[in-house]
């Protein structure tokens, strides 16, 4: 949106203005973005929880979408089973990492908040069965539910969060912008140094002074 007639748009993942505005902006991006993806993933769970039995298919799209409740205590798309204590602490690692870099850092850039959101809001959302879910705290088993073919894991709401988090991660670092929004063959802009006074009417420039006896003689 033209700030002005004739102004230029924004140009894609460019920076905020500077202040501490625009970070507080993407910083309420990754909270909303991971709130949002921790609320529909535990909704889902609840739902299926209820509404479906262990082990049971229930197709969608003929054996390309199916629907199927297990319980999960691997990493996510069901790998890594048996390991359980040792996920939920890469878990609770993941997910300080995320907010410490994202309190640290300048983060102004739209690409970057929705990217840590996705990841952050995964992460939350298997810690939190992983938490409050049996056989016990922190060796929670996660539910999974959505099945795509009979050769495809079965995964959430929250494991697709987290791929699709980490593909925009990659795709981010491949086009060089930085958490700042810049990017790599772009650095940030500096302001231009502002232009020298002009001398008050009467007052002479120093420049134009005599400086040795030979101009003052002249």
């Amino acid at each position: 949106m033209q700030a002005a007639s004739g102004a230029p748009l924004s140009a894609p993942g460019a920076p905020d203005a500077p202040g501490a505005g625009g970070r507080r902006r993407r910083i309420g991006v990754l909270v909303g973005v991971a709130a949002f993806v921790l609320a529909a993933d535990a909704i889902t769970k609840a739902i299926v929880v209820v509404h479906l039995r262990y082990g049971q298919q229930v197709h969608l799209i003929g054996n390309v979408l199916m629907l199927n409740l297990l319980r999960n205590s691997g990493a996510a798309f069901s790998v890594g089973t048996g390991n359980t204590i040792v996920f939920t602490a890469i878990a609770v690692v993941v997910a300080v990492y995320i907010v410490r870099t994202a309190r640290a850092r300048n983060l102004r850039s739209l690409g970057w908040a929705i990217a840590l959101g996705l990841l952050l809001g995964g992460a939350l959302g298997n810690l939190a069965d992983r938490i409050f879910r049996a056989p016990g705290v922190f060796r929670g088993a996660v539910v999974d539910w959505i099945q795509l073919t009979n050769y495809w894991p079965v995964f959430n709401l929250a494991d697709s969060a987290i791929v699709c988090g980490g593909v925009l991660t990659v795709l981010l670092a491949i086009l060089g912008y930085r958490l700042d929004g810049t990017r790599g063959d772009h650095p940030l802009a500096t302001p231009a140094p502002a232009p020298p006074a002009e001398p008050a009417p009467g007052e002479s420039d120093s420049s134009d002074a005599p400086t040795d006896a030979a101009d003052v003689e002249r």
